[in-house]
């Protein structure tokens, strides 16, 4: 591999950018697509695919190496359904970080070798930044803390946003952000009711739901 294309593999690692290494299998020539710009490459629709599914691989010819940047979910609420949805994340391949400025919730008993901000989450999100490969998900119920989440989150390009509470309590949610400023299709964006509907009652059955919907989010979209 040439200097500037390994320079470039480093510099897309270092700031979370997920990119492809393609190489022509004939010749040996090598260039390097963004995932930014992957729609636009001859090879969209089987980028488009590898990148959703991290899967490299050989097409017409050319060999596909897909760098994407490690998956991240961002839990806004050191809750009980957070302690059930972490060890599922966890064997997804997520690191995780816990947001939630009351420290009587956020402690390192409650949740051992977890990135924990006992802060509140527009001091902390910029900070750590929100990404393509980043899922978000509000689970405290309280606006004071949910809300600052989800509007740096629509603001963002993360590849998902949930939010714990019944259809009325989504329906609360929305105002607020219509007032805020968000349009109904920003607003759309965020899963609320948090989950796939399948009748989950208790904290391990709810963070099932809310994983196998962040999962179908990153593999098929929204």
């Amino acid at each position: 591999m040439k200097r500037h294309l390994l320079d470039q593999l480093l510099a897309a690692r270092a700031n979370r950018q997920a990119v492809a290494l393609i190489t022509h299998l004939d010749t040996g020539e090598q260039r390097i697509v963004p995932r930014s710009a992957a729609a636009s490459d001859p090879l969209a629709a089987k980028l488009d695919e590898a990148f959703r599914f991290d899967q490299s691989g050989s097409h017409d010819g050319q060999f596909i190496n897909i760098h994407n940047p490690p998956l991240r979910l961002v839990i806004i609420g050191a809750v009980h359904i957070a302690q059930s949805v972490i060890p599922i994340a966890q064997q997804l391949g997520y690191d995780v970080t816990v947001i939630d400025p009351r420290g009587a919730f956020a402690t390192g008993a409650r949740f051992p070798g977890i990135s924990l901000h006992a802060e509140w989450p527009d001091e902390v999100i910029p900070q750590i930044g929100l990404d393509p490969r980043t899922a978000l998900v509000a689970l405290t119920h309280d606006p004071k803390i949910d809300d600052p989440a989800l509007n740096a989150a629509l603001k963002s390009d993360v590849f998902y946003i949930g939010a714990l509470g019944s259809k009325k309590t989504q329906a609360s949610r929305a105002q607020r952000l219509k007032e805020a400023g968000f349009s109904d299709a920003q607003i759309a964006r965020i899963h609320g009711p948090i989950g796939l509907n399948i009748s989950a009652k208790g904290a391990p059955e709810i963070a099932v739901s809310i994983m196998g919907e962040v999962t179908r989010c990153l593999r098929l979209g929204a």
